[in-house]
């Protein structure tokens, strides 16, 4: 079988795309570690009350089992998408899925909690890996104009991995016990392990990166500041209190320290020059405000839906399946139409669907019931399906190949970052909006107005992403405007 190696795609030569048989293998292995990452995400969370009895543990610490995986996956996503640059990123991606593998079978063998959570980690570690290169492999793998396409298959694989993970674990705790939940990814994590190594691109040498070297200290400020504002977010239950202030403190001393530290190291782990990219700014900008956004339909949508609308407990895992079901169904379409018409417009519409349904969420009389909260969540998911797959491929299509592992980590992080603050900020916005503490003792007129002003504030941010898109996109125009006035200066770019 012919491979691309990443020489040749810095070079451009083996620029025509491989044959079809092993681009939709490749492609095969690139969707089963994202269905595993992804699915690594949500099964855990069906498991705690069983979790809780079985280690006789509380809730507060059976938690650390979903945190564990999601805090190892935002800490590490950038140093591992840099170190693939560096070190290969099908060398990198085989580790990875070994270690998600080998860590599974750690978590469904735990004897104590602890070790549990620590395996959680292992495995969040390996998920970053699988997540971050997923992503940054699609350039080496399908053809330009089918990168959307792309794009919207593992949008598609994502959102099943996550719609998934709490049906099917619960099935295989009611039939197999908790543990079956980590060790059915053993021979699924050895599947994604062969294939990876057997259909994706060879990684070749790259003397450049091997230069450069790579940046300790950098990452170990990034690791640091992001685990204080993901603990500042997570930790509390909701409540915000002294901790919560001194980790944001932490985080913003070593936001400035790292910026610093890259400024002044000869190879660092981000170079800042990358952030005058506009294009690139507002790609990141944009995801992480939309996925705050996203995230109110699952902190905020739960509690109305039973509170307000007094579904039980069937009636609502019905209702909260409709967005992912609806996001699994137009992952590849939307990817389709981003081939077809191009990234900004399919974008445009996306967040245009997403402000759209936000403001009916807030406008619509709650006496309409069910639908009008329904009909909305539909069009605000298939809004979210047309941004992903638009401003993922809008961020990855054009990125240099030793740079693609590094800004698929970004890309993986600003989202990860906007679902840990929508997690914080939607919730809590709900809680005062409703004038209680404890939302579940509210009444279901609080309720439905605390819905409403928390889903107008999340318009106001889509409108604040819209905003940030349309200025990168000037901006960027600007930039090729002067460009093409000054040809003689850029004759050999």
């Amino acid at each position: 079988m012919k491979t691309i190696t990443q020489d040749q795609e810095a070079t451009g030569a083996g620029q025509p795309a491989p044959p079809t048989t092993s681009t939709r293998w490749a492609l095969a292995s690139l969707c089963l570690a994202m269905l595993l990452s992804s699915l690594g995400t949500s099964i855990a969370n069906v498991a705690l009350p069983t979790l809780a009895q079985a280690f006789a543990a509380s809730f507060q610490q059976v938690q650390w089992v979903v945190l564990a995986y999601l805090l190892a996956i935002t800490v590490l996503i950038v140093s591992v998408g840099r170190l693939g640059d560096q070190v290969g990123r099908r060398r990198l991606l085989v580790a990875g899925s070994a270690l998600f593998t080998l860590a599974s079978v750690g978590c469904g063998l735990a004897p104590t909690l602890h070790w549990l959570i620590a395996a959680r980690v292992a495995q969040g570690l390996g998920a970053a890996v699988m997540m971050a290169l997923t992503l940054a492999f699609i350039g080496a793998t399908v053809p330009k104009d089918k990168t959307g396409s792309a794009m919207g298959l593992l949008g598609t694989l994502s959102a099943i991995g996550t719609a998934l993970g709490p049906s099917l674990g619960g099935l295989l705790i009611a039939e197999c016990g908790w543990r079956a939940i980590f060790l059915i990814n053993l021979p699924l994590g050895l599947l994604a392990l062969a294939m990876a190594y057997r259909y994706l691109p060879a990684d070749a040498s790259n003397r450049q990166a091997a230069r450069a070297g790579f940046d300790p200290l950098g990452t170990l400020l990034l690791a640091s500041t992001l685990a204080a504002y993901a603990l500042a977010m997570t930790l509390g239950r909701g409540q915000f209190g002294a901790l919560n202030l001194a980790l944001l403190l932490a985080a913003a001393l070593g936001a400035g320290l790292f910026v610093r530290t890259e400024a002044r190291v000869a190879s660092p782990l981000i170079r800042l020059a990358l952030f005058r990219d506009r294009l690139l700014c507002a790609g990141l900008a944009s995801n992480l405000l939309v996925a705050t956004v996203m995230m109110a339909t699952l902190v905020v949508g739960p509690f109305y839906l039973a509170g307000a609308l007094g579904l039980d407990a069937f009636q609502l895992g019905l209702a909260l399946s409709l967005g992912p079901l609806v996001a699994a169904l137009t992952g590849v379409p939307a990817g389709r139409i981003v081939d077809r018409f191009g990234s900004q417009p399919v974008l445009l519409a996306g967040l245009l669907a997403l402000l759209l349904g936000a403001l009916a969420v807030a406008l619509l009389p709650s006496r309409f019931g069910l639908p009008a909260y329904l009909a909305p969540l539909v069009m605000m998911t298939s809004g979210f399906a047309l941004f992903q797959a638009a401003n993922n491929t809008a961020v990855m299509r054009d990125v240099s190949a030793d740079q693609r592992g590094l800004v698929s980590g970004l890309l993986n992080l600003s989202r990860n970052l906007g679902l840990i603050t929508g997690a914080s900020l939607m919730g809590a916005v709900f809680a005062l909006a409703s004038a209680s503490l404890d939302v579940t003792r509210a009444t279901p007129d609080a309720l439905a107005v605390g819905l409403r002003i928390t889903f107008a504030m999340a318009a106001g941010l889509v409108l604040l992403g819209l905003m940030i898109v349309s200025a990168g996109w000037l901006s960027a125009r600007r930039v090729r405007l002067q460009a093409a006035a000054m040809p003689g200066e850029h004759d050999h770019a």
